[in-house]
């Protein structure tokens, strides 16, 4: 019987991030003991039970979130598996590790309440396990190859992406692209006969494939969607207008043909911070002549304004405040002594 049937729905566990490296899925389980990055452990996943590995506690907040926090971390999904303990320490803030200079270091894990809005991991891997995992991914590239001879015999448009045999069942997964709806019936039943197993094919989306493969993107570091989080957000287009970005297609594009999953990560940061000063081409009175706002930059916390005979200014944040009339207007003291040193 699996742990998470054994369990009251309201009670007290440890609550930790594991990720599944065969097809990058990442989750919140709950177990009743202190575990470590990189233990092994066994649990339900969207295919049936397999093997995941602990990546670190589920991280805990301090303080609640204040409006312009950019000191907020996550746990790090760069791991290994391990047998052993890893260090902790008491203060999350005091040490970085040394691959993404962004995530917080180890700490203890805390009891929380579940109240069963958590699943449970099933149990911790056993050696014979891990063993019989490590034979299962051996056999993942010959698996793949198979089945792309019976996708060429039956004349299927798909591409085939990964293949993972299960941990917990028997059975085998097939992941693959394909442009429109593909009827692979007589695949199933064919593969069926070669394997002897169950068979379950699973059609993804371009994104999706670059996330189960993985590779290097165009800032030379791993596929965000690989190596950060498995959900996909949507990315659009007004999301590198709004932070001042590049419209080249090419520049703002993944491997996979679609808009950079990082335009999203600080979008938001972007609209909050511009909430709060003049929005571009809006006018500011300065000296009695009317400027406008040609650039809100977030990164330089500057307001670059402009007029007649190409005249421009860059005033930072600060120097802004509000009329009554809910106008934007710059500190006099500061215009004073601008204008006095040209």
């Amino acid at each position: 019987m699996s742990k998470k049937k054994e369990k009251r729905l309201d009670e007290t566990a440890y609550v930790y991030v594991v990720k599944n490296t065969s097809y990058n899925d990442i989750t919140l389980l709950a177990w009743d003991s202190v575990l470590y990055a990189g233990t092994p452990v066994v649990y339900d996943t969207r295919y049936g039970y397999d093997l995941g590995f602990v990546v670190a506690p589920a991280p805990q907040s301090r303080e609640p979130y204040r409006e312009g926090d950019m000191n907020i971390h996550g746990a790090c999904l760069h791991f290994g598996p391990t047998d052993g303990q890893e260090e902790v320490q008491d203060d999350p803030n005091a040490h970085q590790c040394d691959y993404c200079m962004g995530c917080q270091a180890s700490y203890e894990p805390v009891k929380v309440r579940v109240n069963g809005n958590v699943d449970w991991i099933d149990h911790l891997a056993t050696p014979a396990e891990m063993a019989r995992w490590r034979e299962n991914s051996a056999r993942e590239e010959r698996a793949l190859i198979i089945c792309r001879e019976k996708v060429a015999r039956h004349k299927l448009k798909m591409k085939l992406i990964t293949a993972h045999f299960l941990l917990g069942e028997n059975k085998v997964v097939f992941f693959f692209s394909a442009d429109e709806r593909v009827d692979f019936r007589e695949l199933v039943k064919d593969l069926v006969g070669v394997f002897k197993m169950r068979i379950e094919l699973r059609q993804v989306g371009v994104r999706d494939e670059s996330r189960l493969v993985g590779g290097l993107s165009v800032c030379g570091r791993d596929y965000c969607c690989h190596s950060i989080s498995d959900k996909m957000q949507p990315v659009s287009i007004k999301m590198a207008k709004e932070q001042n970005l590049s419209l080249n297609s090419m520049k703002i594009s993944g491997p996979c043909g679609r808009l950079l999953c990082c335009l999203a990560y600080e979008y938001d940061y972007y609209v909050e911070e511009k909430g709060s000063m003049p929005s571009e081409g809006s006018r500011i009175r300065i000296d009695h002549e009317l400027w406008r706002v040609s650039e809100v930059n977030i990164l330089s916390r500057k307001v670059t304004l402009c007029a007649s005979e190409n005249r421009t200014l860059s005033i930072p944040f600060a120097e802004f405040y509000r009329l009554e009339d809910g106008h934007w207007a710059v500190n006099e003291d500061y215009l004073e002594e601008l204008f006095s040193s040209e």
